[in-house]
């Protein structure tokens, strides 16, 4: 499943290497990320307030994050994204691929 839309998020790599990916997303009023599922634990970091509208193929979701809000989640999560909010959001995506490469 996924949202109804024809206007895409827009991903910018920051970082892709042996240990984590980086992507900034930036949407559009309505965007959204389209179908996918992460293969790796991630974090999402908020740039701006806003409203993440999450379909995760049988329910919609409205969540409300603050700029600089975080939230983390594990590898296998299958959903959609769209910006829920009246105004442009972003935020930063890193995809953890390799936690014992990252030398914590």
């Amino acid at each position: 499943m996924a949202f109804q839309c024809d206007l895409p998020a827009i991903p910018t790599v920051q970082q892709d290497d042996d240990a984590v990916r980086i992507t900034r997303w930036d949407f559009q009023p309505g965007a959204v990320t389209g179908w996918h599922e992460h293969g790796w634990p991630y974090f999402v970091v908020m740039l701006v307030d806003g409203i993440l509208r999450i379909h995760n193929g049988t329910d919609v979701t409205d969540v409300p994050l603050t700029a600089g809000q975080s939230y983390q989640r594990p590898s296998g999560i299958k959903h959609d994204v769209m910006n829920g909010s009246p105004h442009a959001i972003a935020f930063v995506e890193i995809e953890i691929k390799k936690p014992e490469a990252l030398g914590a």
